[in-house]
This record gives C-alpha cells, sequence and structure tokens, in this order.
C-alpha cells in the first residue's frame, strides 16, 4: 500500500512555499555570489521566510486543509523531536531527533516532514533557550530534511532494503545538516586574516575552496558521529518505529471526513 501524504497543499500555498524556501536558500548562499563591500545581515532573509511559512501553517489549518487529526499527530512527533533533541546536548554529535524526523516523513509524507522539520525546530530551541540568529537556518535546514526523507523514492519497498536507503539518506541528511550550519557560521567565524577566511567580493572558486577546507577542518568531528548515531539508531528501531508509524496512519484514516451518525429512535 503505498503511503499518501497527509498534508495537501493548494497550488497558491506550494507556490508561497516554494518562495519561502527559496528566500531561505538565498540566506544560506549569499557568500557565493554577494558583490557587497561588508559582511550583510543575512538573518533577515531567514525570519521573512520562517515568518510566511508559519503563516502558510495557520492557513491551512484554518482552511481545513489540515484537518484535526493531522494537526495532533504534527503536534504530537513535533513534541517528541523536541523532546529528544537536548539528551544529545554536550555531546559531540550525538543528535537523536534526524531518526524519528526521517521515518516519519517517510511514512506521512514530504509536505508532513517539511511542516515536522519546521515545527519541531522551533518547539525545541523554545525549550532550550535556543533562540538566536541561527534559529532560521536550524528550521529550515531540518525542514528541507523532512521534505527530502518524504520524497524517499520506492515507497513499495520494505524491510532490508528499505532501512537501507534510509540509513544511506540519513548519512547523506547528517553531512548536509553540518554543511548548511556552517554555511551560516562561516563568514563571521574566522576575521579576515586566515587562510580559511571568507573573502568579501571574492571570486566564487576560491570561497568555495575555503570553504570546504574550512568544514572538514572543523566540523567532521560533529559530521560523522551524527551520522554514525543516526544510522545506528535507524537500524536498531527502523521497522519498528516504521511499523507503528504505518499503523497510525492506516487507523487514523488520515484526510477521511469525520461523520456523526444519528441513530433511530425506538
Amino acid at each position: 500500500m503505498l503511503t499518501a501524504d497527509i498534508v495537501r497543499f493548494s497550488r497558491i500555498s506550494s507556490v508561497v512555499l516554494t518562495i519561502a524556501s527559496l528566500t531561505s536558500a538565498v540566506g544560506f548562499l549569499w557568500p557565493f555570489f554577494y558583490s557587497g563591500k561588508s559582511l550583510p545581515h543575512t538573518q533577515v532573509f531567514f525570519w521573512i521566510a520562517v515568518t510566511i511559512s508559519f503563516v502558510l501553517v495557520i492557513v491551512q489549518v484554518s482552511n481545513a486543509r489540515l484537518d484535526a487529526k493531522s494537526v495532533a499527530l504534527l503536534g504530537v512527533l513535533s513534541a517528541l523531536i523536541a523532546a529528544m533533541r537536548p539528551l544529545g546536548a554536550g555531546a559531540v554529535g550525538i543528535e537523536p531527533m534526524w531518526f524519528i524526523l526521517i521515518l516519519s516523513a517517510r511514512v506521512f509524507g514530504p509536505s508532513f516532514g517539511f511542516l515536522l522539520g519546521l515545527t519541531s525546530m522551533f518547539v525545541s530551541a523554545l525549550l532550550t533557550g535556543g533562540l538566536g540568529p541561527w534559529l532560521g537556518y536550524q528550521i529550515f535546514a531540518a525542514a528541507w530534511i523532512g521534505l527530502a526523507a518524504g520524497f524517499i523514492p520506492l515507497k513499495k519497498l520494505r524491510g532490508k532494503g528499505e532501512i537501507a536507503l534510509l540509513i544511506i539518506f540519513g548519512i547523506i541528511a547528517s553531512e548536509v545538516f553540518g554543511i548548511l550550519m556552517d554555511l551560516q557560521f562561516w563568514p563571521w567565524a574566522l576575521g579576515s586574516d586566515t587562510q580559511l577566511s571568507y573573502l568579501v567580493n571574492g571570486p566564487i572558486s576560491e570561497n568555495i575552496h575555503r570553504f570546504i577546507i574550512f568544514h572538514f577542518a572543523t566540523s567532521m568531528a560533529w559530521d560523522i558521529p551524527r551520522a554514525i548515531f543516526t544510522a545506528a539508531l535507524l537500524a536498531l528501531s527502523g521497522n519498528a518505529v516504521l511499523s507503528a508509524l504505518r499503523r497510525t496512519h492506516t487507523r487514523a484514516a488520515f484526510l477521511q471526513p469525520i461523520e456523526f451518525i444519528e441513530r433511530a429512535k425506538a
């Protein structure tokens, strides 16, 4: 049985969501095409995109495109992920949240995965006091990983093959998250006097070269443990969690209207 996306965006909402994602992508990639003379305030891109995305969620709920069961499930899984994220605080790359996000998006679809990444990262920041200029980057990095997990092909694939596919995705997603987080940190990290510093208005090829070296020199101690830990959780508990989520999807009958049948009077 193919698992349908339990969140259905209208065409207009999909266009708005795409614009928000492209806006946030500019916030990640600006170092490679920026031609100004000083470092810009890039956080504005993310807070515009985050605001648009949360307004979109509210509109989806008010238009009944997210039914009550979908909203409840989104809230429960967001709270679970937010509660799991601090468990790895202080440990290099030990972040147990990612396997839940990946498995949930696999079962409930890409749109749900996007919303789950968005809301869970925001709730986590509220719980841990992690509010800051980095939050917009984290929110969209998690949202894109959820979106991509929902688009993993071979929906009919089950068993060891499916888990192997999800493990590969988890490893790639762990590295992508590290790269995205470095993009928001690198331009300000080293000043302007080192061989790895960001060159304002410098050649694209030179800045890409410097960023790659910076990332592998400073972040692999986080990315590799994150990838290993996520892969281990997927291998050990992936089948059980997928089965539970699929039972939830079947029994809840998402997107089916709730009907009240009046009993005939005797």
